[in-house]
């Protein structure tokens, strides 16, 4: 069976804030421009006016996405620093007051507004996409049912956003909680066939509710732009190599499913109802607490779980060129994620005599540290 290419790019959006305030902050005048001269289409305006979104190119290994994804940070960094901002890639602001954001006047986004109503003026959240090419439609759609089990163990590692409005949520990803109050989200259905999806899609387009897949925000699509199989579910990653982690984990699950396919085997399927729960254990708990190991019938906590994966997949990280990124996430699992980080940055500064105010700048100021972090 012809290997697919397993291309990767990797997409993240990040918030612009004042670094002296800490509070978000909309694009000035030239920021976008200046950035738009510098790195062509590979950037763009978000959703909100204070985002801003990248896009590596199309890379062959993570080796090649690291240096495209630390060019690009280190460009928006730079052009923000101009206008005495920072970038930060948390996939939610600590204090910020989603009302008081505006959305970025563009055709799209008027669009979204319009056909969203409140619900999108609340997506004041930042998202990490990895798109694996794959060229054949009906390997896509085959390989995205079986991907859909390890979508909630991706979504644990990058938890990056326990705090909304200045309120510790108890979730590790509060933004999970935002988008899904949208329509067409959440885990995808389970089709059996490229047809099946079709059809499916086609209902929603001829009648004119979408024009077409880009409205379709699963956790896991099949890219409207390229042929990749686009993995949605994550939180933006503070640290480069953590993003770059998640990524290559994603690109190894993906060849191992291939592998399985091409000896006949396949990672069992289960139920939207199951898969469900551990989608929700991750949200709220992050790597914190165990999550469901539905063939042994446990629930396991999430280090030897994450040994486990590193295990399965270990020999296609090799193929790929991405053991050390994909061994990364014992070290994640362990020590935990951003969100844990925030949190202990918030009881640090606390316990240090600095009020609440002042300990969730203190937070911004960490996620602006670790953006840098290796650039």
């Amino acid at each position: 069976m012809h290997q697919p290419e397993f291309t990767i790019g990797i997409e993240e959006e990040y918030l612009l804030v004042d670094r002296e305030s800490r509070a978000l902050a909309v694009a000035p005048e030239g920021y976008l421009e200046g950035l738009q001269a510098a790195l062509q289409d590979q950037v763009s305006p978000e959703f909100k006016q204070c985002q801003v979104e990248i896009g590596t190119r199309v890379c062959g290994d993570i080796a090649e996405a690291r240096e495209d994804l630390k060019r690009l940070r280190a460009t928006v960094s730079e052009h923000a620093a101009r206008h005495g901002l920072s970038p930060i890639a948390a996939a939610c602001h600590p204090f910020a007051d989603w009302k008081r954001e505006h959305h970025t006047r563009k055709d799209r986004y008027d669009g979204l507004e319009r056909d969203l109503a409140g619900v999108a003026r609340r997506l004041l959240i930042c998202g990490n996409h990895v798109h694996v090419g794959i060229g054949d439609d009906a390997l896509r759609i085959d390989l995205m049912r079986q991907m859909s089990y390890f979508l909630p163990h991706l979504l644990a590692l990058s938890t990056s956003s326990p705090f909304w409005q200045g309120e510790d949520t108890g979730m590790a990803s509060y933004r999970v909680s935002v988008f899904d109050n949208l329509p067409r989200t959440g885990l995808p259905p389970d089709y059996s066939s490229w047809a099946e999806y079709q059809r499916s899609v086609a209902v929603l387009v001829d009648l004119g509710i979408i024009e077409n897949t880009s409205k379709i925000w699963w956790d896991i699509r099949p890219s409207h732009s390229y042929p990749t199989l686009e993995t949605r579910i994550m939180d933006v990653s503070p640290r480069l190599e953590d993003a770059l982690t998640l990524a290559a984990t994603t690109q190894a699950i993906l060849r191992m499913l291939w592998r399985l396919r091409t000896q006949n085997q396949r990672w069992r399927t289960y139920g939207r109802f199951l898969v469900g729960e551990n989608r929700w254990r991750a949200q709220r708990y992050g790597v914190s607490e165990g999550m469901i190991d539905f063939g042994a019938g446990t629930i396991k906590p999430f280090p030897p779980l994450m040994e486990e994966l590193i295990e399965l997949i270990g020999e296609d990280a090799d193929a790929l060129g991405c053991r050390d990124e994909l061994e990364r996430i014992a070290a994640i699992a362990s020590s935990g994620t951003s969100a844990t980080r925030q949190r202990a940055t918030v009881a640090g500064a606390e316990a240090a005599g600095s009020d609440h105010t002042a300990a969730m700048e203190a937070v911004v100021d960490s996620l602006i540290e670790e953006f840098h972090e290796g650039l």
